[in-house]
């Protein structure tokens, strides 16, 4: 029951928190404007961007309800295959060794730069999206959890030497509990890099979701509702932020820092 309620505390003082630092930023938002009173166009007034969002409910009502489902989507197959491909590496360290070279190459080139073959591979649906945000976040998860494998302390790997555990039961009992915490840094780090993922895909070919909205609202020069737009996407990378924190702290709740945060 007290950690229940500790717990509670912090959620209760992070929300406080990302309200405060919102606040401060409106504030200075507005500031800004009136000290150097940019045309709208430029820099619209923090209210005009608010009646924007009123005046136009298809923005959260299903704009942003497509880029979340899309993030979301992506955010999972994403992890999943970056966890898999990690533990095919630590599995197979001959893989590791192709693999991991490729992989790198790969984040060479920007998602911006591939979005377009993605379009023409996957359709102007919602599947080039859930591609494009599980691209975005792939190799965070995949090299974190790969790290969180590999840097296992000597002395427990000798304890399952000295029980002559097998290698499959080295990484699953052995392995894979201590490179939970490395997972869920890399999951924190997806979460945020997710929605970008998907907004880059609708700048490319979509008609529908959140980039739909700031492209076509650009080319009419309605900036109060690419500001909306950019507030809503926001709004719903602090959710996924906090929905993934979380559940990390579930999944390794021995963690550092989620000890530190229960007490």
């Amino acid at each position: 029951m007290a950690m229940r309620l500790r717990r509670n505390r912090s959620l209760l003082m992070a929300a406080l928190r990302v309200l405060l630092i919102a606040l401060f930023v409106i504030a200075l938002w507005q500031a800004v404007i009136f000290v150097f009173a940019p045309p709208p166009f430029m820099l619209p007034p923090p209210a005009k961007v608010w009646n924007a969002l009123v005046s136009r409910p298809e923005l959260w009502s299903r704009d942003a309800v497509v880029t979340l489902t899309e993030t979301i989507l992506g955010l999972v197959t994403g992890s999943i295959a970056g966890c898999l491909l990690a533990l095919l590496m630590v599995f197979v360290p001959a893989i590791r060794r192709l693999l991991m070279p490729l992989l790198i190459l790969t984040q060479a080139f920007p998602v911006f730069a591939i979005a377009p073959l993605l379009v023409l591979w996957f359709g102007f649906g919602i599947g080039s999206k859930i591609v494009m945000a599980t691209i975005a976040i792939f190799f965070p998860v995949a090299s974190a959890f790969h790290d969180g494998l590999s840097r296992t302390d000597e002395g427990l790997l000798d304890l399952g030497r000295l029980y002559r555990a097998r290698h499959w039961q080295e990484v699953v009992f052995l392995r894979v509990p201590n490179a939970l915490p490395a997972l869920a840094s890399g999951l924190r780090v997806a979460a945020v890099y997710a929605p970008v993922g998907a907004l880059i895909g609708e700048w490319v070919g979509a008609s529908s979701g959140l980039g739909y909205a700031m492209l076509m609202a650009n080319g009419r020069a309605q900036t109060d509702v690419v500001f909306a737009a950019l507030a809503l996407l926001a709004v719903m990378a602090v959710i996924l932020r906090a929905a993934v924190e979380i559940a990390t702290r579930h999944i390794a709740p021995w963690a550092p820092e989620n000890l530190q945060r229960s007490t």
